[in-house]
C-alpha cells in the first residue's frame, strides 16, 4: 500500500497550501502533489459589482503585485467601453508595470530565493534567510532593497501609494507624473542598472554551484505563453499573444486575447482551490504550459534593448534557445529587470508622460472585454461580463500561478524522485521541494516570505492511518 509524506504547511506563499509526496512500500516516490487549500472567491464576489470598481476590488487579489490586476482589469474595461485609450495614457501604464516587474523580480531573487542561492539549500535552516543573508552578504542585501524600492518607488510616485494604488480605470489613467517624480525616477536610474548588473553576476555563478538542482527543478519540456510584440521583441503590457512548443514552433499567435477559450481551458483538480488551465488541443498532460519569465525568454526573438538584448545571449549560449528547467526562473527573472530598467530610461523624458489627455470617455458599449498583460509571474487575463449598465455578470480570472500548477506539480515530483531515497527526509531535501515552488515566485504572496524558515510537518502515514513517524518544524 505504500506510504505517503505530508508537508503541511507549504510557506512562502499567500494563504495555505501543503505538499503530498506518495511512497512505495521500497520507498521511492511513486507520485507528489502540489495542494492549494485555501478558497478566496473573488469571480464570485464581483458579481454585481459596477465594471468600474473592478481594478480597485481586484487589485486585492494580491499585495505583491496589485498592478498587474490593474493593468489586466483596466484592459478588460477599455474593451467593454470600446475605446482606445490616449497615448499618454498607454505609456504611463507601460512605465507602471515596468515597476511593478522591478520591485516583484527583486524581491523574489534577493529576499525569497536568495538565501538558498547565496547561502545553500543545505545551509542551517536558523540562518538561512534574509538577515542571515544580510551578514553574510551585506551588498547582495541592501542591493535587494534598494532595487525593489525603485520598482515601488515608480508605482507610489505614478499612483499615489505603493500598495493598491487607484489609478488604473477603464479608459486610462487618474493622474500624470510629476516634474518631481520623473526627476527622482531619472536620478535612480543609474543605481537600479548596476544593481540589476551585479545581480546578473551572482546568478551566473551559481549556475555551476546549482547544476544538480537545475537538472531536476523542473526540467523537462513543456509549452509556453506569453505575450510579445508585433516585431517578435519582449514585451510586459500589449502585443500578440503567442504560445509555442518544446522546440519553439509557434502554436498559437493571435492579435488579440478575445480568442484565448479557443486554446487555452481550466480543469478543477479534486485536490486542489487552483485551477489548472492547460492549451486545449492536445488536452493532459500533453497541453501543459509555462507562463512567466521562462516564457517570455523563449518566445521572444529578442529583448529590445541592448544590455537585455547581450544577456539575452549569453543566456541562450548557456541553456540553449528554449530553456526547459525552472531553475532558471531566477536568471530570467534578472535579465527582465535590466531590460525594464533600460525601457523605464527610455520613458522617463517621453512627454507623454505630463500630458493631461489621460483618459477617453465613454458608456458600456459592449457587454464583454477581454484584458490580457504580463504580470511578473506570468501572463494575466481578466474576462468580464456585464449588463447593460455595466454590471458584472461573470468573471473569469486566469493567473500565471494557475497556469503553472500543472508544472508545479510535475516539478514537485521530479525533485522528490531525485531526492527522496529513505523513509525519512533530511531537512535540506525538504527546503529544495520548496524551492521548486519557489522558483514559480507564485503568487500568492504573505508576510512569512521574508523570513525564510518554513514552519511545516512531514508525516509518514501507514496504509492503516497510522502515523509511522513525524518530522516538526516550527
Amino acid at each position: 500500500m505504500g506510504r505517503r509524506i505530508v508537508i503541511d504547511p507549504v510557506t512562502r506563499i499567500e494563504g495555505h497550501a501543503k505538499i503530498s509526496i506518495f511512497l512505495n512500500d521500497d520507498h521511492s516516490v511513486a507520485d507528489a502533489r502540489f495542494h492549494v487549500a485555501e478558497f478566496r472567491g473573488f469571480e464570485r464576489f464581483c458579481e454585481g459589482r459596477p465594471l468600474w470598481e473592478m481594478p480597485g476590488l481586484t487589485a486585492r487579489i494580491c499585495g505583491i503585485c496589485p498592478v498587474s490586476h490593474l493593468m489586466a482589469s483596466a484592459k478588460a474595461g477599455d474593451a467593454i467601453l470600446a475605446v482606445k485609450i490616449p497615448p499618454a495614457a498607454e505609456t504611463l501604464r507601460r512605465l507602471m508595470n515596468l515597476g511593478q516587474i522591478v520591485q516583484s523580480h527583486a524581491l523574489s531573487f534577493f529576499h525569497l530565493s536568495g538565501p538558498d542561492l547565496l547561502l545553500g539549500f543545505d545551509a542551517d535552516p536558523a540562518g538561512r534567510n534574509v538577515f542571515g543573508l544580510a551578514r553574510a552578504n551585506r551588498e547582495a542585501a541592501l542591493r535587494g532593497i534598494r532595487l525593489r524600492q525603485f520598482g515601488q518607488e515608480i508605482i507610489e510616485r505614478l499612483g499615489g501609494r505603493k500598495i493598491h494604488p487607484s489609478w488604473c480605470v477603464p479608459g486610462g489613467v487618474r493622474a500624470a507624473l510629476t516634474v518631481e517624480g520623473r526627476d527622482r525616477i531619472k536620478a535612480r536610474l543609474p543605481e537600479a542598472e548596476e544593481a540589476a548588473r551585479y545581480a546578473l553576476g551572482l546568478m551566473k555563478g551559481l549556475l555551476d554551484r546549482f547544476a544538480d538542482e537545475a537538472s531536476c527543478f523542473g526540467n523537462f519540456p513543456t509549452l509556453y505563453c506569453g505575450l510579445v510584440a508585433p516585431d517578435g521583441s519582449w514585451e510586459h503590457y500589449d502585443g500578440r499573444l503567442r504560445l509555442s512548443d518544446a522546440q519553439g514552433n509557434i502554436l498559437v499567435d493571435s492579435p488579440g486575447a478575445d480568442v484565448y477559450r479557443e486554446f487555452i481551458a481550466e480543469v478543477i483538480q479534486p485536490d486542489s482551490y487552483l485551477k489548472s488551465p492547460y492549451y486545449r488541443p492536445l488536452g493532459i498532460p500533453g497541453g501543459m504550459y509555462r507562463v512567466g519569465p521562462i516564457a517570455r525568454l523563449n518566445l521572444c526573438d529578442r529583448m529590445g534593448t541592448p544590455l537585455a538584448d547581450a544577456e539575452l545571449t549569453e543566456y541562450r549560449q548557456r541553456g540553449g534557445r528554449i530553456v526547459s528547467s525552472s531553475f532558471w526562473y531566477h536568471y530570467a527573472r534578472l535579465i527582465e529587470i535590466l531590460a525594464s530598467i533600460e525601457r523605464i530610461g527610455r520613458l522617463i523624458d517621453d512627454p507623454d508622460l505630463r500630458s493631461d489627455r489621460l483618459r477617453a470617455e465613454a458608456g458600456i458599449n459592449a457587454t464583454e472585454g477581454v484584458g490580457v498583460s504580463e504580470a511578473p509571474r506570468g501572463t494575466l487575463f481578466h474576462h468580464y461580463q456585464v449588463d447593460r449598465d455595466g454590471l458584472i455578470r461573470s468573471v473569469n480570472l486566469i493567473i500565471a500561478t494557475g497556469q503553472n500548477n500543472l508544472a508545479m506539480n510535475a516539478t514537485v515530483l521530479q525533485i522528490a524522485r531525485r531526492y527522496i531515497t529513505g523513509p525519512t527526509i533530511p531537512e535540506g531535501v525538504l527546503n529544495r521541494l520548496e524551492a521548486g515552488i519557489r522558483a514559480f515566485d507564485p503568487c500568492l504572496s504573505c508576510s512569512t516570505h521574508a523570513l525564510g524558515q518554513m514552519p511545516m510537518v512531514v508525516r509518514l502515514v501507514g496504509p492503516d492511518g497510522d502515523v509511522l513517524h513525524e518530522e516538526r518544524r516550527d
